[in-house]
């Protein structure tokens, strides 16, 4: 543990001490197993891998100044899942069970919790699968839930600072009436082509448009998108957009701060009104963006002047960081800590 440098830490995977699994089997759960394999045994027909039965969620655990570790908002990431599953059609995973199997997870690798003001904190990584052997495409009846944890630093290397971001209307992130607003692995593997075409040109995301007609404003690549306005935190509203648990948080903190919070779409003309914008989600909390450029459009909307994040945006990034972290009081019980 010595050697880890906590303070430069890339959003990768390190191998911890524990993983934990639950099976379903016969219409009912198992018990947590706590594992030390990082490996999967696979049947090479389960509905996984063929017909993307697959699932995860995102959350992470802080350490605070007084030492304690704290997780943010897990009983929202379970509810978040259950919904994933419903849409395709994978056994439900009790929100008890979600919680409890997290809180394991994270007590038996405590060890890799980052220091308190290190800039780094524990991402947990839930995963569902479907593992039945099957040829036809149908829903398995075999399903494994397991959680891993690894200590992670800042998502985009470039911290809270504002990026560049980019349009690009020749790809699509996901379809109207599709799974873009369930956490499955395919609406990550759409974005990879345009993600990586958009890192070679030094843009950080992709703001995809919606579907149907070019017009609005839909996810901000791996996180939502949000554009401040006349004291107004506004984001988007789509069929096809993953609600963010950050956003969802921001939205309050934002009307607590007697900010107004409108989710509406967003036509993309508009971006030309906004004062700051950003990305936010789990990962990050909040990425302001530098400007976004419409490439086929030959257009570019600026929202920083001096390459410095908006003060809205800084604002809203420190509070929500701080009640993570359990410097200022937790008065929503967004915050489990563990004892």
């Amino acid at each position: 543990m010595d050697a880890i440098d906590w303070s430069n830490l890339s959003f990768g995977y390190m191998k911890t001490d524990y993983n934990v699994r639950s099976h379903y089997r016969d219409g009912k759960w198992s018990d947590p197993e706590l594992e030390t394999s990082e490996h999967i045994n696979l049947h090479m027909a389960a509905t996984s891998l063929h017909y993307g039965q697959e699932a995860f969620e995102g959350l992470k655990a802080f350490r605070g100044k007084d030492g304690k570790v704290r997780i943010f908002r897990m009983r929202e990431n379970a509810l978040r899942l259950q919904s994933s599953c419903h849409g395709i059609m994978m056994a439900e995973l009790p929100v008890e069970l979600f919680e409890e199997m997290v809180l394991l997870a994270v007590k038996k690798n405590a060890r890799f919790v980052p220091p308190y003001e290190s800039g780094a904190a524990l991402y947990i990584r839930p995963l569902l699968i479907g593992t039945s052997a099957q040829v036809g495409v149908k829903p398995a009846k075999e399903y494994t839930f397991l959680i891993f944890v690894t200590p992670v630093g800042p998502y985009f290397k470039e911290g809270f600072k504002p990026t560049p971001m980019v349009i690009m209307r020749e790809y699509d992130r996901a379809a109207p009436l599709g799974t873009g607003t369930f956490k499955v692995g395919g609406n990550y593997a759409a974005s990879l082509r345009s993600g990586e075409k958009a890192h070679e040109m030094g843009y950080s995301a992709v703001l995809y448009l919606d579907a149907r007609e070019k017009k609005y404003i839909d996810e901000c690549g791996p996180a939502n998108f949000f554009g401040i306005r006349d004291n107004t935190y506004i984001t988007p509203k789509s069929e096809s957009i993953l609600p963010s648990i950050t956003n969802k948080s921001l939205m309050q903190l934002a009307e607590e701060m007697g900010m107004k919070v409108e989710r509406r779409p967003i036509l993309e003309d508009e971006l030309a009104t906004f004062e700051e914008a950003g990305a936010c989600g789990t990962a990050a909390v909040i990425s302001p963006i530098l400007r976004i450029d419409d490439l086929s459009e030959n257009k570019s909307y600026h929202f920083s002047k001096n390459g410095e994040a908006g003060p809205v945006s800084k604002k809203l990034y420190e509070k929500l960081r701080a009640i993570q972290y359990g410097d200022e009081p937790d008065k929503y019980g967004w915050v489990t800590v563990l004892e």
